[in-house]
């Protein structure tokens, strides 16, 4: 995208919209402080969402951008996604209980951790890579001290350590004259010529513009919207457990809104509660931490500041943190649902490396100007390439990660009712589009994916008629359950 669009129109409305939700969050601790007469109320984090920003970058702002060879095409159908996203957030906490009731936590973090793995993970490793020299060394400085504990002198964060340490490595290397990272002095002074002050403009008629991708956006927007909901319940259970209590409504409302505001000035990103409120109040984070922080993403994204960091720091010495997400994100499937279900949440992983795989090749052909279409889809097959599978297999990757997690949950527990009544919603689902298929419609009165949606009611009726067919043996203890998952001697 044009550094117009970038620094102009969307980062001063992501700066918006994420000082909005700051002070907002501390203004619900100061109400909070208040009432309880205490002087270590701490607000609940947020920010842009990562999961959520890798989502509408690759799968919907590239593809679009991509397609028509416009830019601003692309930048369009994000700020779409984010459209729907705030009102299924400001409207979903009617429903947002009920789909976790029912979901076991295993199809949720599942399906979540295989985002985790593709679309956060694997591109920083990638170009980690690509420039070992610096991603390696910057990883190695934040796993000692994020996994392995160690404090480095006078407390300076790791974070900061290994951006530091990427910059000495990328600009010392220029002494050399081997150029790592691809720091120089002109693009600093590019950055600094640029340096302006760009506040944000509406783009509503942008944002309408974009609604000629809706049948593709919906696919994405509302599993994701949903998940939103799910995982802010989840952080404000997280925050009470520590001795904070804020209203969920507030704060499903909250994160709509400021994602709306953001959106209508040309932010294509949403925002979110994050996870790790009790690790903010135990290291001391309060009222004026969170004001504070809203305040510094004004400065850096209203004055032009992040070109010029840009221009400074090697985007490789950024990547392991990216990483470290992912990790964690992916890590916390496994450790938080029970033993038993791990091969449930490795199912609903799977729908997500058939995306990602999707998406590179399609930004491969484009590149080269051509298609698997126009290719063949016999010729790619003869090669080892599957296209065809990976297309349906990883069309709305979300749900069907949810769905495939949730039966593998139920069959596991034997609940093979419940199994049925989730392949019985992945045969609705996949009927019209928001699994398996490229766009949501209804394809001619035929369905999105006929033969998709058939064989999921297939599977359901198969489920239903175990669930009343007896037990030939008693069901596996969890004790044995889990001995059964460790690797032979």
């Amino acid at each position: 995208m044009p550094d117009s669009i970038v620094f102009g129109r969307i980062l001063p409305a992501l700066g918006l919209m994420m000082c909005l939700s700051t002070l907002y969050y501390a203004w619900l601790a100061y109400r909070l402080a208040l009432k309880t007469g205490r002087d270590d109320a701490c607000p609940l984090p947020s920010g842009v969402s990562v999961p959520h920003t890798f989502i509408v970058t690759f799968v919907i702002m590239l593809p679009s951008a991509g397609t028509t060879g416009d830019a601003v095409k692309g930048w369009e159908a994000g700020l779409v996604w984010v459209f729907f996203q705030s009102f299924i957030l400001m409207l979903g906490g009617f429903i947002a209980p009920y789909v976790r009731r029912i979901t076991p936590r295993a199809a949720l973090l599942g399906t979540l951790a295989g985002v985790s793995v593709t679309f956060i993970s694997m591109r920083p490793a990638l170009e980690m890579y690509m420039t070992p020299h610096i991603g390696l060394v910057c990883l190695a400085i934040i796993l000692g001290s994020w996994f392995g504990g160690v404090r480095y002198p006078k407390g300076i964060p790791a974070g900061l350590v290994a951006i530091a340490a990427g910059m000495i490595i990328a600009w010392g290397s220029n002494l050399f004259g081997l150029g790592l990272g691809g720091m120089s002095l002109d693009k600093v002074g590019a950055a600094i010529s640029s340096f302006g002050f760009s506040v944000p403009v509406p783009a509503i008629s942008h944002v309408f513009s974009g609604f000629e991708y809706l049948g593709v956006i919906l696919v994405t927007a509302i599993p994701f919207g949903i998940y939103d909901l799910v995982e802010a319940m989840d952080n404000v259970e997280s925050a009470e457990a520590a001795g904070d209590p804020y209203p969920t409504t507030r704060v499903l409302s909250a994160d709509g809104v400021v994602s709306l505001v953001g959106c209508l000035m040309g932010n294509p990103f949403i925002n979110a509660v994050y996870i790790g409120h009790p690790g903010w109040k135990a290291m001391g984070g309060r009222i004026g931490y969170s004001a504070a922080t809203g305040i510094m993403v004004i400065v850096l994204s209203w004055f032009g500041i992040i070109a010029l960091l840009l221009a400074l720091i090697p985007v490789v010495a950024i990547s392991p943190i990216l990483l470290y997400i992912g990790m964690l994100i992916g890590a916390q499937a496994f450790q938080t649902t029970p033993h038993r279900h791990a091969p449930a949440i490795v199912l609903a992983l799977t729908p997500h490396l058939a995306a990602w795989a999707k998406t590179l090749m399609d930004g491969a052909l484009t590149a080269a100007g051509t298609s698997a279409a126009a290719i063949g889809f016999d010729k790619l097959g003869a090669a080892g390439v599957l296209y065809r599978g990976l297309e349906v297999m990883g069309g709305g990757a979300i749900l069907t990660g949810l769905v495939l997690g949730a039966v593998g949950v139920f069959v596991i527990e034997r609940q093979f009712a419940n199994a049925a009544a989730f392949a019985a919603a992945g045969a609705i689902l996949s009927y019209f589009g928001f699994m398996h298929g490229e766009a949501v419609g209804v394809g001619g009165g035929l369905g999105v994916k006929p033969s998709v949606a058939f064989a999921y009611a297939a599977v359901a009726a198969l489920l239903l008629a175990l669930s009343r067919i007896p037990l030939a043996s008693p069901a596996i203890e969890p004790e044995r359950a889990e001995a059964a998952l460790a690797p032979a001697e």
